[in-house]
């Protein structure tokens, strides 16, 4: 009997150590999200900044890139990152933030969803997939109003998203949901001056959810 269970122990191991390594995995750059098991079930969890959501590797991308003068930056708690800098419109005029490299397939939803606190600045939320213009990388923009010092909940539809490539408008190609690659919160509203944005979570919701933003 003690040789049986040893050898179910030595079976056992090699299985643990997989488990192990593939949680490892799930916080690498590339990492591919799946519906989260909390909050409603028509809704997919991207981000809550908290140790059970994927660590998504945000990174600062400002306008000194290509030669402006904006400042931007951003801390992460637990449970919300915030966005911080000023921009300077004698330059590029932005600030942004993204995620590293992901795989996300969000066809079956309509839109993204932010808890954020903002200033009463508008914010772009920022997407982007395989689409290719000219061998460079699309992205897509999305605008949102903030209320100045308030908590609230803004749906940004796909529908209102436009393939750019460095701020210029394209033509196409549309947005394809099924394939997205990186996401970003950027602040380009043509203003001078300090910002500041908390964003508490992002999610996908459902077409047929309805919207409970409070934003008007």
């Amino acid at each position: 009997m003690s040789t049986c269970q040893d050898f179910l122990k030595l079976e056992m191991y090699p299985m643990r150590l997989s488990l192990l390594l593939g949680l490892l995995l799930m916080t690498s750059a590339n990492t591919t999200l799946h519906a989260s098991d909390s909050g409603s079930a028509r809704s997919q969890l991207v981000t809550d900044f908290t140790a059970s959501s994927a660590n998504l590797g945000w990174y600062v991308v400002n306008d000194n890139v290509m030669g402006g003068r904006s400042e931007g930056d951003f801390t992460q708690a637990q449970g919300e990152i915030m966005f911080t800098g000023r921009t300077n419109t004698r330059g590029g005029g932005f600030s942004s933030i993204r995620t590293q490299a992901l795989r996300l397939d969000l066809s079956n939803h309509a839109g993204i969803r932010l808890r954020i606190k903002g200033d009463g600045r508008r914010y772009t939320w920022r997407l982007t997939t395989t689409a290719r213009w000219r061998g460079r990388e699309v992205s897509y923009w999305a605008d949102f109003e903030t209320r100045e010092g308030e908590w609230e909940t803004v749906d940004v539809p796909f529908s209102s998203f436009v393939p750019r490539f460095r701020g210029y408008e394209l033509n196409g190609p549309a947005l394809d949901t099924r394939q997205i690659t990186g996401m970003g919160l950027m602040i380009y509203d043509n203003l001078d001056g300090p910002f500041t944005l908390q964003l508490e979570s992002v999610h996908a919701y459902e077409a047929d959810t309805g919207s409970d933003s409070d934003n008007p």
